[in-house]
Order: structure tokens, then C-alpha cells, then sequence
């Protein structure tokens, strides 16, 4: 049960163990405890270094006696559409504790990355959902979201990725010297 108010706030770089820890929740939820290798060091790498990766923002439960919680998190990163010409909020993982579902915790979260989306002009706001993961779907569609069948998710990682990879073209620099992109080999 939520205490006497439930509070977001965005992760500084003191918060990354009770990310990470979120994670590891996430995945024993989503049942591939086992699939999560990140660790403390990456997160903080990535997360909150000079130019992030990605955004957090935790919820919080706090009492009245001035304990809090933390009881879930969204991790989100800025993707782009081509085909609407602007930037787009990326949802990577939404996580609530099961013991503090049902409470507000979740469309808090959700309200609060929809302000965000709007206040960068994001025409977008875009996450993917297991399909057998009912509760969640039924939740998102009840916030207007729509589910798109038509639409696979596209995976490649370790060896795949590399052979890929393998005898790519070097990315040129672009006329202002900045790097364009990756380097995969010299020129």
C-alpha cells in the first residue's frame, strides 16, 4: 500500500544500484532473470555521463514520518521518425513493484513521460509491450494507447551483430570535421 504520498523524481547518479536492482525486478517479471548483464558501471557510463543515453525517473513512497521507497522506475530515450519529421520519447522498461500496484504509481509515470514527451516536442511517445503480459496491455490500452499487431520487433546481438559488422564501410567525417558516425575501419 502507498504511504502518505507517492512522489517522481529524476535519478541522479547515487541512485544507480536501486536502478539496476529495478531491472533485475523487471526481468524476473518479465521471466529472463538471467538476461540482465548490465551493471552499476554501465549504467552510470551511460546514464550519466555528460551526453546520456537515456533518462530515469523513479517513484517514490513516501510516509508520513518522512520514510520513502522506491517502488518503480521508467527508463526512456529519445528515438526519431522519419516519417514525422520530429523526435519521438522512447519507453525502454516501466516497472512497478508488484506489492505497490494499483496505487497511482503507474500512470504517474506514465502522465509524467507524456509531459516530457510534450515539452520536447516529441510527436511520439512509443514502447513495446510482452503479448502475453495481459495486465500491462489492458493498462496501456486504457490510457489510449494503441497496440499495433502489424509491427515485429527486430533483435540482433553478439555473434550475429558481429558478423554483420564485418567489412562495413568507414563513415566519413562530415564537411564540419565532426564525426558523422562510427568508424568502423580506416580509409
Amino acid at each position: 500500500m502507498l504511504g502518505a504520498m507517492l512522489t517522481l523524481r529524476r535519478a541522479i547518479a547515487a541512485d544507480v544500484p536501486i536502478i539496476l536492482e529495478l531491472i533485475r525486478d523487471l526481468a524476473t517479471y518479465e521471466r529472463e532473470p538471467e538476461a540482465v548483464v548490465a551493471s552499476k558501471a554501465d549504467l552510470l557510463r551511460d546514464g550519466f555521463g555528460g551526453e546520456p543515453a537515456f533518462y530515469v525517473l523513479l517513484a517514490d513512497d513516501c510516509d508520513d514520518a518522512g520514510n520513502s521507497e522506491t517502488i518503480g522506475f521508467a527508463l526512456w530515450f529519445f528515438s526519431y521518425s522519419t516519417w514525422v519529421g520530429r523526435r519521438c520519447l522512447y519507453l525502454e522498461d516501466l516497472f512497478v513493484r508488484p506489492t505497490h500496484r494499483g496505487k497511482g504509481a503507474g500512470i504517474a509515470l506514465m502522465r509524467a513521460l507524456a509531459a516530457e514527451a510534450l515539452a520536447a516536442s516529441c510527436r511520439r511517445f512509443v514502447w513495446q509491450v510482452l503479448d502475453w503480459n495481459t495486465p500491462s496491455i489492458r493498462f496501456y490500452e486504457s490510457l489510449g494507447a494503441r497496440i499495433l499487431p502489424e509491427w515485429e520487433s527486430v533483435r540482433i546481438e553478439g555473434d550475429a551483430l558481429a558478423r554483420l559488422a564485418e567489412g562495413a564501410l568507414a563513415v566519413r567525417a562530415d564537411e564540419g570535421g565532426r564525426k558523422a558516425g562510427p568508424i568502423v575501419h580506416g580509409t
